[in-house]
């Protein structure tokens, strides 16, 4: 039997057709805007990039022979990050921000589900509490995590000062919060039927959880998982109060370093770190970007 094929048009000539059919005056005024604000909004945010790409390249090590970019294509900079600590630096932040990444998923999701599919004295409470915690800034608990840190490291001094343990732990205590309420609205959405279909069949919560759950949940997973690397590899200022010495810095603390004496600072050393960090999270914001739209949004769905 056959069938008729019907021609496909390429995007370009679909486009043009539809800017005949209604006029360039109301394409401009319905689309056209969208489109210059586009345009806009690429070239504010791409030229902070290639100007630091451009400073990375000058052999100067300032940023002021870098107005005219790429007027110098060196790869000195770039050679000079083998005789410091950067790739060490590198390391300490990769192991950081993952554990606190994989740390931060596994309990915010096993907190949402708790909240979500659980109904136990104290959950309004404990929820509330959470929201309440979240409106104070970080900012405000320097001093006793500072302290506390001091104390701990007397009794056991892997929790101390200059611990890479203590600073993931602080990272997870403080990312908890909202992470939970983030995936606690992504767990609503998923239908209390599977559950009970799971339990007729046999399955205990725990089966329920790692099998059927966390499956269904993987978008919100990835979403609060690159969130929460995102934040912790260019996390700055807890950082700098708990790592005391320079071999357990990470990358923010010690770029900063370059750059903290403005009679000494060699920009073009730094721009050239900058660029080369980018990169883990750049790599993991594409290998996770078919999440993170569905992970953002769904959660707003129900709940």
């Amino acid at each position: 039997m056959a069938t008729d094929v019907l021609p496909t048009r390429a995007p370009d000539t679909r486009k043009a057709e539809v800017t005949q059919r209604m006029g360039f005056k109301r394409w401009a005024r319905e689309l056209g805007w969208r489109h210059l604000i586009g345009v806009v909004a690429v070239v504010y945010a791409g030229f902070p990039i290639l100007y630091i790409i451009s400073s990375s390249l000058s052999e100067k090590g300032t940023l002021t022979g870098s107005n005219k970019l790429f007027s110098q294509v060196s790869f000195s900079n770039y050679a000079q990050l083998g005789e410091t600590r950067f790739w060490e630096w590198v390391a300490n932040t990769l192991v950081i921000a993952s554990i606190t990444a994989v740390g931060t998923v596994l309990m915010g999701a096993a907190a949402a589900y708790a909240f979500s599919r659980f109904r136990f004295t104290g959950r309004r409470v404990g929820l509330t509490t959470l929201l309440i915690i979240q409106m104070f800034p970080q900012m405000l608990a320097f001093v006793a995590i500072f302290l506390l840190l001091i104390a701990l490291g007397n009794v056991i001094p892997g929790l101390g000062l200059n611990s890479r343990l203590a600073l993931i732990c602080i990272y997870l205590g403080g990312s908890l919060g909202v992470n939970t309420f983030l995936m606690y609205g992504f767990f609503n959405t998923i239908p209390r039927e599977l559950d009970e279909a799971a339990k007729i069949d046999g399955a205990t919560h725990a089966q329920i959880y790692w099998t059927i759950i966390l499956r269904l949940v993987a978008p919100i997973l990835a979403v609060v998982g690159l969130l929460s690397f995102i934040s912790t590899f260019g996390e700055f200022i807890i950082a700098r109060t708990v790592l005391q010495s320079e071999g357990n810095w990470t990358l923010a603390v010690g770029l900063y370093n370059w750059v903290s004496d403005l009679v000494e600072a060699n920009w073009g050393l730094f721009a050239a770190g900058a660029v080369i960090s980018a990169i883990p999270v750049l790599a993991l914001f594409l290998f996770l970007q078919k999440y993170i739209v569905g992970g953002l949004t769904a959660g707003s769905v129900k709940g």
